[in-house]
Formats: structure tokens, sequence, C-alpha cells
């Protein structure tokens, strides 16, 4: 007989080891093999009855046929907005969230849409069809003619794949999947990766759109080694504010189309429904003026988005002062209040400093320097900033306020929304100095003191 060997699996990077170790030699993690049983594998194209797409043979760039319809949407304008205009032939995306956030939701409504005009097969790995069955009703969608398996192993679910020939396959999930080349548990390292390499390698010989969710450990962290990241075109994450309604649906990563694209959903008795003016959302409209608190136009992904930021400044009772961002680096945060004491006069050694983005939203453009100063002035002065005037622009350590990308498309989504003021850099006002844009006077500055002096004049 042949003898078995054991391996063990890096559960961070992928990475094998023939004996345990309490640090992994690739990536540093400790604590983080697990031990996998490798046995002899038939050939893939025995186990899985797929071809590899180099049997083709060596051509040339110019002789690949090109499709001219390669996307097609999922009927969700947000989540095509997310996946760069709609799902890729061949394409294999990544979904990962929380449990219980509404994965399975968002896929099966996703799926009952797409399934009226194309051929869609729903595996599950966790639920029973019955249950499947109890959501789509709980739902409401109209789910007759959406297919559905409930199967965990990799080699059947293959070949009922190849039989149905699906436009679309959505596994879930990825954790529950195992292949019987392997001798280890379903989720170990060594399954996980070698289900997801057999589901996408299918995916790009037969064209078919790939799902597959995972799970998230307590890092916010994809579950399974960091390589099936890498080895998917798409992976988008699913996210909440503690308590909150509204879902953020993120791509951080996009093959097929630009990263940190947002789409946002709001999680109700009968599903998930698109919000599609999330600025709407994120602004709270103060029935009177109130300080520490200012509009800022962000920009997520191709969507410029109006958000509030909010800042509580107050006398520290100990002798470190704190500094707290909440959907905003705190490291800037810092280096920002020392440019406000060397270029504005203005101390916060003595004060506790808290910052916080409305709505759960994460900012991480350089565009949110001002309003988040001119919010901490704000507070710390007790004079509110007027509740039409929006800002948004860079502040460099020498006190210049720099420009940001896509000006133009910030301005005029304020101007949508009835703002009638604007705080910019100078170099992203339009051209003619103070400009009206439906109604929205453009006021540009150069200095961090201009700009104070902009907002709190008179």
């Amino acid at each position: 007989m042949a003898r078995t060997k054991s391996l063990y699996s890096c559960s961070a990077c992928g990475a094998q080891s023939p004996k345990w170790a309490g640090q992994c030699s690739e990536c540093g993690a400790w604590n983080t093999l697990e031990e996998a049983v490798a046995t002899p594998e038939r050939h893939a194209r025995v186990a899985t009855g797929i071809h590899y797409a180099g049997d083709a043979g060596v051509t040339t760039l110019g002789k690949v046929a090109l499709e001219e319809d390669t996307r097609f949407s999922t009927g969700l304008q947000e989540l095509d907005r997310v996946l760069g205009g709609g799902l890729v032939h061949g394409g294999a995306v990544l979904l990962g969230g929380d449990p219980g956030i509404g994965k399975s939701t968002l896929l099966l409504q996703t799926t009952a849409h797409l399934a009226a005009r194309e051929r869609v097969l729903y595996v599950t790995g966790e639920e029973s069809l019955r249950q499947v069955a109890l959501r789509a009703t709980r739902l409401g969608v109209s789910a007759e003619s959406l297919e559905v398996l409930a199967e965990t192993c990799v080699e059947a679910i293959l070949e009922h794949a190849q039989q149905r020939r699906p436009r679309v396959l959505v596994v879930d999930s990825i954790q529950t999947v195992f292949t019987e080349a392997l001798q280890s548990a379903p989720g170990a390292v060594a399954q996980v990766r070698e289900s997801a390499a057999r589901l996408i390698r299918y995916a790009k010989l037969s064209g078919t759109s790939v799902f597959l969710v995972g799970h998230v450990t307590k890092d916010g962290q994809l579950a399974g080694p960091r390589v099936l990241e890498h080895m998917v075109d798409t992976v988008l994450y699913f996210e909440s504010d503690g308590g909150s309604r509204f879902r953020l649906l993120r791509a951080v990563k996009n093959r097929f189309g630009a990263a940190n694209e947002l789409g946002v959903f709001a999680m109700g008795e009968a599903g998930l429904k698109q919000v599609k003016n999330p600025s709407a959302i994120f602004l709270s409209r103060h029935h009177e003026p109130v300080s520490g608190s200012t509009i800022m136009v962000t920009r997520e992904g191709s969507r410029p988005l109006l958000v509030e930021v909010q800042a509580l400044v107050a006398e520290s009772p100990s002798s470190s002062p704190r500094r707290v961002a909440v959907g905003l680096d705190a490291n800037r945060l810092a280096m920002l209040l020392a440019v406000l004491l060397r270029h504005g006069g203005v101390t916060t050694a003595d004060q506790d400093v808290f910052l916080n983005v409305v709505g759960g939203v994460r900012v991480g453009e350089t565009a949110s320097d001002l309003p988040v100063l001119l919010a901490a002035l704000s507070s710390l002065r007790d004079r509110p900033v007027a509740a039409e005037c929006v800002i948004f622009g860079e502040v460099g350590l020498a006190g210049e306020i720099r420009p940001v990308p896509n000006g133009e498309e910030r301005l005029a989504e304020a101007a949508k929304h009835g703002f009638r003021r604007a705080v910019v850099a100078a170099k992203n006002a339009p051209r003619g100095g103070h400009g009206i844009n439906d109604g929205l006077e453009v006021v540009p500055v150069q200095r961090l003191q201009d700009a104070i002096e902009a907002v709190f004049r008179g």
C-alpha cells in the first residue's frame, strides 16, 4: 500500500512544511501550521474531467478571439457597480462578510433575478434545500427556475455543473466544500485551496461565472489561506456598522474594474434593498446648527459620496490626552492636529479629540484633512459650521491646502444635494476663481489660515 505522508499547511499563507513548527517560515505567522494528510492524487484531467487551457497550444495575443458581450447584469445595480459593470464570463468572485450579515440573502436575490433569463446553479453546503426554499419564500423572490443543489464534494459539484452547464455557479460556502483527493477535513487549508482551485479552473475553461462565499474570522479577514484571495478575480466584502440596517458592499480587488467601489444596501424584512442615493443616508441634517460637524465629499471608487465628519474636543482629565478616530486614520489625525498648532495657532495638547465618520463609512483619502481640522476647531471653539457649506481638501505639513482628484465631480454632487457654499483648494475651484456651479458658491483657499477665516468669518 502507498504510504501516507503528513504535511503541515499554514492557515495564513498556505505554505506547506514537512514538519510542524511554531512559526511559518514563509509569512512569519505564529501557531498557524495545521496537519494535513497528502495522498497521491490523480491527474487533474482525470479527477475533474477538465482539460487545461494550455492544451490549445501556444498562440499570439492578437489571435485570441474576444467576445463583444463580455459582461452581463446581475439585476441589482448596486452589485453591478461594485463588480465594475456586471459579471464577467469565466470570472471568479469571492464574497466575504461576518456571519448573518446577509451574504446568502444577497446571492439568493441575485440568482433569482438571473434565473429569470439565464441558467443558474446554486450549491448550498451549509443549509438544506428546504431552508433555502423557506428563505426564498420569506424574501418574496420568484425563484421557480433557480436550480439548487445540496452538495459539498467538489467532484460531484463539477459533475453536475458539466451536465447542467449553468451560466452562473454559486457555492455557499467554500469552507464547507472538500475534495476526495485529500483526506483532511472540510475547511482545512489544503481543502479550501484545492477546492477553490478546481472551481476557478472550471470557470476559466467553461466561461461560467462563479460566486464563492467565504467566512470571515474575528480579525475581519477571510478564513483560510490568503492565497485564496489571489486566486480569484474579484474580492468583495460585505460590511455593516454594528446594529445598523445598512450594508456596505466593497470591492477590495477587481481584475475587471475599479477597486474600492462601494454599493449600499438596506436590510429589511423582505431582504436587501438597494440604496441608490447613499449620500442622503450619511447626512444627518440637524434642526439647528451644532458645533463639531462638517460635510465633506469623498470618493468611493467612481462614486462621489457626501458624508458627515463629527468631532468632539473636550478637556482631558488625564496627563495623556486621547486621540480616537473612527472611520479615519488615527495617525493622520495626530499629524493634522500638529499642523493646526503650527500653522493655525490652535493647541489641543490638553484636549481629548474624538473623530467619527457618520454611517460607518471608512474614509481613506486625503480629501478628509480639511474637514477633520475644521470640525475639531468648530468643537473646540463651540462655533458651528454653516449647514449649507461643504468642505474638502488635503492639508500639507507646511499648512498649504492641496487639491484632490475629481474636484468637479465632487462639486457637482454637492450642488445636486442643495449645498450653497464649498470651501476647497484653489486648484479645485472652477476657472475664474469664485465660480458659481448650479447655485454653489466655490471659495478657493490656499492656506489653512485662509480656510479657517472663510469658514468662521463673522
